[in-house]
């Protein structure tokens, strides 16, 4: 009998502990995605910005010396990410491509003209930048004309504004809910002990003798954790990584390995400090307290 109750305990104590360790890896994967995400916002901001096209039309007398001075000075420029000609032919055939027909069967002419198409840096994708670039273009006599999606540009830079603040905002709080959540995941397993706390107590132990083992176990089960967690987080960076390859978010290796080092320390502090608290409340209540 005695055995059969030993067991009980064994298992109950040890589904407590998976609880909460699972409670902890599950607030910490959720708190690390998270700084993954604020992490990479710009990243994943800037490469929308940088498809940005601006693309210079050029006359048909346009020398083909003064088309390719223009193109090595805009590939040269401080603001260009990419410069690439494109001839009337390539654009015909891209035409076709996305409509799925020869249009110039019917037109008899490819009137379609020989072009430049630009990237720009994501810091220069502004409408005052685009205003001043193509102001300084336009002096040029085989220019035609200069194209860019105006409104989109606005509306991306506006959105980038706003998500940007409310991933801020979202990051403090769910770290505000991640730090309740593993709090209260410790408070419940101390409060299944609080019988025993005070049975120390009442034959002589003293509170810091008394809050040792329990503060040491839940640091042990913080660091499983946030172990579990750090794998979660592994995977997905490297899901992510090879799904999106463009976005590069292995590229700055220091600052994720900040991120996975704080999520650690986190599941750390959090818990040793949920723990020194719960015990303290239980160890100063009275006997009859621990009823309620």
């Amino acid at each position: 009998m005695s055995t059969s109750f030993e067991r009980y305990q064994k298992r109950k104590l040890i589904s407590s502990y998976f609880s909460v360790v699972i409670s902890i890896a599950l607030v910490l994967l959720l708190l690390g995605c998270l700084g993954l995400l604020v992490l990479n916002a710009k990243k994943v901001a800037d490469h929308f910005r940088e498809q940005v096209v601006v693309t210079i039309y050029l006359n048909d007398s346009a020398k083909e010396v003064e088309v390719s001075q223009l193109q090595k000075s805009l590939a040269m420029a401080e603001y260009t990410k990419d410069a690439k000609y494109v001839s009337k032919e390539e654009a015909a055939q891209i035409v076709k491509s996305d409509i799925g027909e020869d249009f110039m069967e019917f037109l008899g002419a490819n009137p379609l003209q020989n072009s430049i198409d630009v990237h720009l840096k994501a810091d220069y994708v502004t409408n005052e930048t685009l205003d001043n670039i193509t102001a300084e273009l336009a002096n040029k006599q085989f220019i035609e004309d200069i194209t860019y999606d105006n409104d989109l540009v606005e509306i991306m830079n506006n959105n980038v504004k706003k998500i940007t603040f409310w991933v801020l905002v979202l990051s403090a709080i769910f770290t505000l809910i991640a730090v309740l959540l593993i709090n209260s995941s410790i408070r419940l397993a101390v409060y299944s002990k609080r019988f025993i706390i005070k049975t120390m107590q009442m034959v002589g132990a003293t509170k810091r003798f008394i809050r040792k083992p329990f503060v040491l176990k839940s640091i042990q089960l913080g660091v499983i954790g946030a172990i579990v967690a750090l794998i979660g987080m592994g995977f997905l960076l490297y899901y992510l990584n090879r799904t999106f390859p463009e976005l590069e978010l292995m590229q700055n290796q220091i600052w994720i390995a900040v991120l996975f080092v704080g999520v650690f320390l986190l599941g750390i502090i959090i818990t040793w400090i949920s723990t020194f608290i719960a015990t303290q409340r239980f160890l100063n209540l009275k006997t009859d307290q621990l009823y309620y």
